[in-house]
């Protein structure tokens, strides 16, 4: 069975879009690089052709990669909105035991990005948070170890 990915729909219509412009555009302005290199003459020795093969390889990468994910993309409804618990597509607003207060945003596996505060549910902190409702104090069992967070408020956004 293939891998799922659960994305929000704004995700989705982000990964089409790249997918347009990388199929388009950036496959056009590579297949210039490469035929401008080739231009240059003898193949073997010619640095500038095996640059553009490169980036032709890393370019149909992405391309698989995001086909890959459309396939199998799982678009997120949040089956816990109605019921005022944390779910996928959520922000939350914790507060640790010494009393800092921080917001993330629940996400997929494909849209997570710590450094921008969205955290996975597959992460420690996600599989914790994920059906508490506000008020809930929950234990996070993470690498570094365990620590406890109360949920303040909770978010739904779209």
């Amino acid at each position: 069975m293939a891998k799922e990915f659960k994305i929000t729909s704004l995700r989705l219509a982000d990964l089409e879009k790249e997918l347009n412009y990388l199929k388009t555009t950036r496959e056009r302005e590579i297949a210039a690089m490469i035929a401008e290199a080739r231009s240059y003459g003898d193949l073997s020795e010619n640095s500038e052709y095996d640059a553009a093969k490169n980036e032709q390889a890393k370019l149909y990468g992405r391309i698989a990669e995001i086909e890959d994910i459309l396939s199998h993309a799982v678009i997120i409804e949040d089956e816990n909105e109605a019921s005022g618990l944390v779910g996928l597509g959520c922000s939350v607003t914790v507060e640790d035991e010494n009393g800092k207060k921080t917001t993330y945003r629940i996400t997929g596996s494909q849209e997570a990005n710590p450094m921008e505060f969205k955290l996975s549910d597959d992460s420690p902190f996600g599989r914790a948070i994920i059906g508490k409702a506000k008020g809930d104090k929950f234990t996070v069992n993470a690498p570094s170890g365990s620590y406890t967070m109360k949920v303040i408020d909770i978010i739904r956004e779209g």
